[in-house]
């Protein structure tokens, strides 16, 4: 008990940056116990994946809203491209119709790609988790509202950073280690050549994840990052069948 509340003060402190947290440890700064309303797991703690640990840069905590055992099921990673194409869009919706039920889906909760995995989700009956790079009690972007009130309550939202942080372009690619390293594969179904989607992708190959693509037409730039990839040796998908069978 002692050691994570600890971690606690440090992460409210220093608002959630892993490295001012980690800096903070090494020191043995001191610390007060402080109450605190909202729900969190710490490296320390039972419910905390096993997953994450495996990453160079593991959270300290993870503060979360939602159904926390659903870090504890087997789950598949789905991303790509925020100013996505219909294509992309489809794809990721057949991609999540036909996965089996069992898994739950982890994306990003931003704006294009990742909404729709999400919606998917819900839709056709998987449990969803939502990696944000804000303030737990954040809701960004605006217009994905309406999923974070229902992930909330029925699935599960997590952040490294505590309440009322803002969104910072560094906490979102920060961010993308956790969605690759939450599920057992990751599936990438609208990607530019160079795009953060990519950035999610090297993670996932470091962690050595498989990588799945949907192909995509000649020249369709949302599609050329998930072409390199498959070129690359990322594994294609062009079936329904290998879809089911993952």
């Amino acid at each position: 008990m002692f050691e994570r509340n600890k971690i606690l003060y440090y992460a409210l402190k220093y608002q959630g940056d892993w490295s001012s947290i980690a800096r903070a440890i090494q020191r043995k700064e001191s610390y007060q116990e402080v109450p605190y309303p909202l729900n969190y797991v710490t490296i320390l703690d039972e419910a905390y994946p096993n997953s994450l640990k495996e990453l160079r840069y593991p959270p300290w905590i993870l503060f979360y809203k939602g159904d926390i055992t659903l870090l504890k099921k087997e789950k598949i990673s789905i991303i790509g491209s925020r100013d996505h194409c219909e294509y992309g869009r489809s794809s990721t919706e057949e991609v999540i119709q036909n996965l089996p039920s069992s898994y739950v889906i982890v994306s990003g909760l931003a704006k294009g790609i990742d909404a729709y995995a999400h919606q998917y989700a819900i839709h056709y009956g998987h449990s969803t988790i939502g990696v944000i790079g804000c303030g737990i009690d954040v809701i960004y972007p605006k217009q994905n509202a309406y999923l974070y009130k229902e992930m909330e309550n029925q699935h599960l939202i997590i952040s490294e950073y505590p309440g009322k942080v803002p969104p910072r372009k560094e906490h979102f690619p920060w961010r993308n280690r956790i969605i690759a390293s939450l599920g057992k594969a990751l599936i990438v179904t609208d990607a530019k050549r160079h795009s953060g989607t990519m950035l999610t992708v090297n993670e996932a190959i470091s962690l050595s994840k498989d990588i799945y693509c949907i192909p995509y037409p000649y020249r369709v730039k949302n599609g050329e990052g998930c072409n390199l990839l498959i070129s690359q040796g990322a594994f294609i998908l062009n079936d329904i069948s290998l879809i089911r069978a993952l």
